[in-house]
């Protein structure tokens, strides 16, 4: 182990670390045997200690596998992920959503048991995963314009009544605008500057629905015309230059919390997510682990990430402030440059700003002269 490679994975084979499994095995000269990183087996002296990258290798130099850890099978977390897999096709592919005893007799696992590991692997509730399920495939119909009864019902949906229950927190819109790209739904919109670059702040009747940031304001407001292609998109009048000029400022000085109406849309899992991210106080940081167990999922750190990843509003939803458990920074969607240099101003008292205002741009003037016109 004179490698620092080797020092790192025998880091894991004395924490009996299950996440190593697979990407190495350790064998014992002085028994012949290969194990697994998690093998629960006392640990060698680490001078007899010897890696191989495959199982094939170390039985090619000779060695046996473990009896207790099987290192020849499939792992146990393979084998359970696998399995939930599994059970997420049948979700996906069954025309109506399936009952909770169907899906485990079919992955043979008890309802108890297969309900806790689901929520454990997943994230969330076999249910909600098919309420996310169901809800995907109707806003992939409405793009690609298919009828609103048809889409419902070719979801899965047992009545359009029960959709449309959930419609206005899917969509953010009724589903007849979103199957149009948003066509008679306003959305106003304006775009300020800030020490990180550009910010475009967007908002429908309900609350805000965009904060993103960049380099080419144009490009933000593209981005925007993509999402709601037939919206009637407008620049934002007094009382919105407001909000604007408030999270502009918040950047500049993000002092208290950024308190301000919004229009979210989400699976439940990421409303989940995006809910407990808003709870991490200015000039804090938290885990994605943190945060999946504050939401009740302590094994879904990996589908916290993804949430933090599709968090369409900048700031307002502090997906910045998440980091890696050994406390460095990950990705982040408008740079991981902006998350550090965000972080650094939360964790200091800067000054205030010097007249931090928002201002409206040519890009959103030109959207709403075309729109007079």
């Amino acid at each position: 182990m004179s490698t620092e490679h080797d020092e790192s994975r025998w880091a894991s084979v004395l924490a009996n670390d299950g996440r190593a499994d697979g990407a190495f095995v350790y064998a014992v000269k002085t028994t012949g045997v290969y194990c697994r990183p998690s093998c629960k087996s006392r640990p060698p002296r680490p001078e007899n200690v010897v890696f191989f990258e495959s199982v094939a290798q170390a039985e090619r130099a000779g060695f046996r596998p473990c009896k207790r850890c099987t290192p020849d099978r499939i792992a146990p977390a393979q084998r359970k992920a696998d399995t939930i897999a599994r059970a997420c096709r049948l979700i996906e592919e069954s025309e109506k959503t399936p009952q909770l005893t169907q899906i485990a007799a079919y992955v043979g696992m008890s309802r108890f048991h297969f309900h806790r590991l689901f929520k454990q692997t997943v994230g969330m509730t076999p249910r909600q995963y098919a309420i996310t399920c169901r809800e995907q495939r109707v806003r992939a119909a409405l793009a690609n314009g298919q009828r609103v009864t048809d889409a419902v019902f070719d979801a899965g949906y047992d009545s359009s009544g029960h959709f449309y229950t959930s419609a206005a927190r899917s969509l953010g819109m009724a589903p007849r605008s979103y199957r149009d790209g948003g066509a008679d739904h306003v959305i106003r919109f304006a775009v300020g500057e800030t020490d990180f670059g550009a910010i475009l702040v967007a908002g429908t009747e309900r609350g805000i629905c965009a904060i993103s940031i960049g380099d080419d304001a144009d490009a933000l407001v593209r981005e925007l015309q993509d999402r709601f292609a037939r919206a009637d998109l407008m620049g934002g009048d007094a009382e919105f230059e407001a909000h604007v000029a408030r999270v502009v400022g918040f950047v500049a000085l993000p002092r208290g919390g950024l308190d301000l109406p919004l229009d979210l849309q989400g699976t439940v899992f990421q409303q989940r997510v995006w809910q407990a991210l808003q709870t991490i106080p200015c000039g804090e940081t938290a885990t994605y682990a943190e945060i999946a167990e504050r939401i009740g999922s302590p094994k879904a750190a990996r589908a916290v990430a993804r949430a933090c990843a599709s968090n369409p509003l900048a700031i307002a939803i502090p997906c910045h402030r998440v980091v890696r458990t050994d406390g460095q920074l990950s990705g982040y969607r408008w740079g991981v440059a902006r998350k550090r240099d965000l972080l650094e101003r939360e964790a200091k008292d800067p000054s205030p700003p010097a007249g931090a205002r928002a201002q409206t741009t040519a890009a959103a003037q030109a959207a709403e002269n075309k729109r007079k016109n």
